[in-house]
């Protein structure tokens, strides 16, 4: 006799996760009259046993979604946000620990920064203070990102950044490169190289029992090798760039085992001038905002292996 209180299914479940996203959290940290501030978009993502709820609509191994935002506010009260790494290890951990049926989180953060304001001579005097102490301007640069995924056992964390634009205004070339009854494009040897760096690191601290990097420090550090290495290589190609800046990273912050870029080339063409009976010297040039060459590629440390998906995303 066969049981038909349950049909056979003609498909069956793949991958899925549930949880909350884009907790936008800004927690202040009150030193005297000193401030700090952290402001963080937070994402929670969970998976396991979870079969149930999509095949019969049964709650039982569900920890709603409104309990998971309710989770990062309380954890910026009772841990502090000392870095966002450390708050996305403190809020994974507690879902896998806390709850039997999830065996695996996922936590995103974006991170936008401020700056404190700079005061005026007649505020500044009495203390010799030369910025305020609790007004702030946002930083109009990159955002950081992070991203943190515990099983229980190990831990992976991805951090990185996006939106961050830089420029060098010559020491750059473009030649030499295939050409066939399509190419227009005219060879240059004195260039802008302008791109709006998206880039992720993998860390290879893996579990419980190894020393957790300086998070903050690290992100500071592997941001200036980045940044120094784009002003310092001499690009015959925006590969050799960023390849230049994975490898700066690899070669000065030890915690790191993999640095993957996406660059697109912001170009800058120059105009001409001639119709007006004007030179132009490498100095008026139009900033094109589309189409753009998409320059992507991964730097790994000799002997590890790529973990860090080529789309930059990780379902």
């Amino acid at each position: 006799m066969t049981d038909n209180s349950r049909p056979a299914r003609p498909v069956i479940l793949g991958q899925n996760q549930y949880g909350k996203a884009e907790n936008r959290v800004v927690k202040i940290t009150r030193d005297g009259a000193t401030h700090h501030i952290k402001d963080l978009n937070v994402s929670v993502s969970l998976s396991g046993d979870m079969d149930e709820v999509h095949y019969s609509g049964s709650n039982a191994n569900v920890l709603p979604t409104d309990t998971t935002k309710n989770t990062v506010y309380a954890f910026a009260k009772e841990h502090g946000i000392e870095s966002a790494e450390q708050f996305g290890i403190h809020l994974a951990r507690h879902f896998v620990t806390s709850q039997e049926p999830i065996h695996r989180a996922r936590i995103r953060i974006e991170e936008y920064a401020w700056e404190r304001i700079e005061a005026s001579d007649a505020h500044s005097g009495s203390n010799g203070a030369d910025e305020a102490k609790h007004s702030f301007v946002r930083q109009g640069q990159e955002t950081r990102l992070t991203q943190i995924t515990y099983d229980g056992e190990r831990w992976e964390v991805i951090s990185g950044l996006k939106d961050l634009v830089v420029m060098n205004s010559t020491d750059s070339e473009f030649w030499g490169y295939v050409k066939d009854k399509y190419t227009t494009l005219q060879e240059a040897h004195d260039r802008i190289l302008a791109t709006q760096v998206s880039g992720r690191w993998r860390f290879n601290w893996t579990d419980d029992e190894q020393e957790m990097p300086h998070w903050e420090k690290s992100y500071e550090q592997t941001k200036k090798h980045m940044l120094q290495a784009f002003a310092e290589t001499y690009s015959l190609s925006l590969q050799q760039t960023l390849y230049q800046m994975g490898a700066r990273i690899i070669d000065n912050r030890g915690e790191i085992d993999e640095v993957r870029f996406s660059l697109p080339n912001k170009h800058h063409f120059l105009v001409d001038l001639t119709p007006f009976g004007l030179k132009n010297d490498n100095e008026v040039y139009l900033a094109a905002d589309r189409p753009y060459g998409l320059i992507e590629g991964t730097v790994v440390r000799d002997g590890c292996e790529p973990k860090i998906p080529v789309d930059l995303t990780n379902l």
